[in-house]
């Protein structure tokens, strides 16, 4: 009778266990969160990627001075590691870092370098891992799918949407001769292909549409072809150095156009105005982004003014678009952290969608669709307009935010 004893033993140990396997204790919490990232030290993307990078590491020191972050799964504050490697602006090295902080350093929070470029190695490697990708400011449409659930746009909407508002601005102000210059890759060619899209539906064809590689730096040939064009708008789409060289061709040719386009004065203005001259700028169109445009009204982390006063005493750093953008998505993981039941990556995903169009950040509203990406933000149009006291930047465009009126022609 021994054997049919050590068999019932067994058995009830084994039923005991079954019984009690859901009141195990859960995995013990980790000492820090280790968020990994990138940022680009050199190179094409170098002086937006580390505004980018100093926004986040700016929020990081922010609430490790308060003992961490609140991590609901384990019910108390957990002391951040950000972890950082430079990538030079090369998408090559890119790669192999984006997966040495998952594969090696094992992060618990993986965040994109600046820009689409950067961050189309990125997207790949963290759906293979199956690591939630928080993107500040990649924003090609083609990073974004319902099958990919990890991934989410934090801090600006997709490039394909941002023209948006500028092409409304055209065909409402019958501005009917454009000419379009661009770079070639996703995020300025998305824009471009928009812009085109609609003002072709209202039967506005580009008087000229080219594409030049992303590294151009001499425009002066492409502004005297386009000159003889004859447009009524020039817009350019490009990255910073790539609207330095264009802004600083186009005032040496001293050809004129009744309006000129470009992205990131309205994004990193210091940087632009310190290497173009103000002069340059007057009259310039660009799309406002905050600190530009001022959000106060928030119910999650600080408004752009007191960020700004803080930010900018504690590191003694001007605040551009892109620093707000990489405390923004700070903001992002700060809540997801205190929303998400479980400590896992898809669980961090459907935190994210319970807060979605819940919160309001000192870069507006956050609120993505089922693809991750961002659409609770726009951007409408601006104008730099001189002033006795230097420029100012107006919105001019849509007419219910507006703060002032376009000057257009220009003089």
């Amino acid at each position: 009778m021994r054997w049919f004893k050590n068999v019932t033993l067994v058995l009830l140990a084994f039923v005991v266990g079954i019984i009690l396997l859901p009141f195990q204790a859960k995995a013990a919490a980790p000492k820090q969160i280790l968020i990994g990232t990138l940022y680009a030290s050199s190179g094409t993307f170098a002086t937006s990627s580390t505004s980018q990078y100093h926004g986040l590491e700016f929020w990081v020191s922010q609430v490790n001075k308060q003992g961490g972050v609140y991590v609901a799964a384990f019910k108390k504050k957990i002391p951040v590691k950000l972890i950082a490697y430079d990538d030079q602006s090369s998408t090559t090295l890119a790669a192999t870092l984006y997966n040495q902080l998952v594969t090696r350093d094992k992060v618990n929070i993986l965040v994109a370098d600046f820009g689409s470029v950067l961050t189309s190695v990125a997207v790949p490697i963290a759906q293979e891992h199956k690591i939630l990708l928080f993107d500040p400011t990649g924003t090609s449409a083609k990073f974004f799918s319902p099958a990919n659930p990890y991934l989410v746009l934090t801090s600006l909407p997709t490039s394909g949407v941002w023209p948006t508002v500028l092409a409304d601005f055209l065909i409402t102000h019958k501005i009917n001769k454009v000419a379009v210059i661009y770079s070639a890759n996703d995020f300025n060619q998305s824009q471009a292909e928009t812009l085109k899209a609609k003002l072709e539906a209202a039967k506005i064809k580009p008087v000229y549409y080219h594409a030049v590689p992303t590294d151009t730096s001499n425009y002066t040939v492409l502004i005297r072809t386009i000159q003889a064009k004859h447009p009524q708008a020039l817009i350019e789409f490009g990255y910073p150095p790539n609207d330095i060289a264009f802004l600083q061709n186009l005032q040496a040719s001293g050809a004129k156009f009744n309006m000129v386009f470009t992205i990131f004065p309205g994004q990193q203005l210091a940087l632009i105005e310190k290497n173009v001259g103000a002069k340059a700028l007057e009259y310039t169109y660009t799309y406002p982004t905050p600190p530009l445009l001022v959000y106060n009204k928030v119910n999650c982390g600080m408004p752009m003014s007191e960020f700004e006063k803080v930010y900018t005493q504690d590191t003694k750093r001007p605040v551009d678009f892109l620093t707000a953008a990489g405390y923004n998505n700070g903001l992002i993981i700060e809540k997801t952290l205190a929303t998400a039941k479980e400590f896992n990556q898809l669980s961090f995903r459907n935190a994210i969608n319970s807060f979605s169009g819940k919160i309001f950040t000192l870069n507006g509203l956050f609120k993505i669709n089922n693809e991750g990406a961002q659409i609770g933000e726009f951007l409408p149009v601006g104008q730099f307009q001189p002033t006795k006291a230097g420029l100012a930047l107006h919105v001019v465009y849509p007419m219910n935010i507006a703060t002032g009126k376009p000057i257009y022609p220009a003089p």
